[in-house]
């Protein structure tokens, strides 16, 4: 007897382990770069920037992508792109995608940008790691570097035995992309939340990774309940009362806020892509107030405000 999934939110996950364990993350799946970055200087994420050259990207598709602003050991600072592609199927045009996003971020800002790409998704063929086009001689060749999850299930002892606190969540991310039986689902989302406490993580790292793992491995509302009594009796066996109903609220009402914002931001980004072209619109041309606000989604009262402050 199997049991049916729930539908599944893996890029707003996603998103929050970037920023939680950004070193980390570029340590386990980029351990090219990870030593070329000086870490000692921080690092920093740039969401109004990387929402300025997105927003009007929407075409029903969800996207984990992330900005961050790092520093070379010469001094200089480079803004790194990660594209997380954790679509159940591929997207035929992520590599026009990837130089699209690059190249809006280099003609705005004229920053140095490096673009990486996180496939999640659960196709062994889809391996798009450049961006060609061209014409009469004149060409575009745009390269970027690629981690396919896939390929480190077949290194699963290494993961297990890691301590990269990122394998779980790469781990995570690969059973719940492979399977499709809560039972199962279950089995796994158990030993995986049970590895932090083998691993002697600290309280908030348990905490701040059973949110993680919790939200990428959603369970039938039963499985869930049979889940966290486990959990609980687990902990109580290891003396280590983590993750407590009290806490479990804190997770929940965590992840929704998160959706929330989430959602806030992407909204007001498209209103910011609005205003923009309206203020284009108003600059360039000699269209009337309605017939811009028709054009632009807005109304002719917040045209009539875009002109007067132009």
């Amino acid at each position: 007897m199997s049991a049916p999934l729930p539908r599944q939110d893996h890029d707003s996950p996603w998103k929050e382990a970037l920023e939680w364990r950004f070193p980390e993350f570029m340590a386990l799946l980029f351990p090219g770069i990870y030593p070329e970055i000086d870490w000692s200087k921080g690092h920093s994420f740039l969401d109004k920037e990387l929402q300025q050259i997105t927003a009007d990207a929407d075409n029903g598709r969800r996207y984990a992508d992330k900005l961050a602003k790092v520093y070379t050991y010469d001094g200089l600072e480079t803004w790194v792109l990660i594209h997380v592609e954790v679509q159940g199927e591929p997207e035929a045009d992520f590599a026009a995608r990837m130089y699209n996003y690059h190249y809006r971020l280099l003609d705005r800002y004229g920053a140095d940008v490096v673009s990486l790409a996180v496939l999640a998704d659960a196709s062994p063929s889809f391996r798009p790691q450049r961006f060609q086009r061209g014409r009469w001689g004149c060409e575009v060749d745009f390269r970027f570097p690629v981690a396919k999850l896939l390929d480190l299930d077949a290194r699963w002892a290494e993961l297990e035995a890691s301590d990269n606190v990122f394998a779980l969540v790469v781990m995570a991310q690969l059973k719940a992309k492979q399977l499709d039986d809560g039972y199962e689902l279950k089995r796994w989302k158990a030993h995986l939340t049970r590895l932090m406490y083998q691993r002697g993580y600290a309280k908030q790292q348990i905490i701040e990774l059973f949110r993680l793992i919790d939200w990428m491995m959603r369970l039938p509302d039963a499985l869930e309940r049979e889940f966290l009594d486990e959990h609980y009796a687990f902990e109580e066996a290891q003396h280590m009362p983590y993750v407590t109903s009290a806490e479990r609220f804190g997770i929940e009402k965590g992840r929704q806020e998160a959706l929330k914002e989430a959602e806030a931001r992407i909204k007001e980004a498209r209103l910011e892509a609005k205003r923009e072209t309206a203020r284009n619109l108003i600059e360039t041309t000699n269209l009337d107030n309605v017939t811009i606000a028709n054009a632009t989604g807005l109304s002719e009262d917040e045209v009539l405000e875009l002109r007067s402050t132009h």
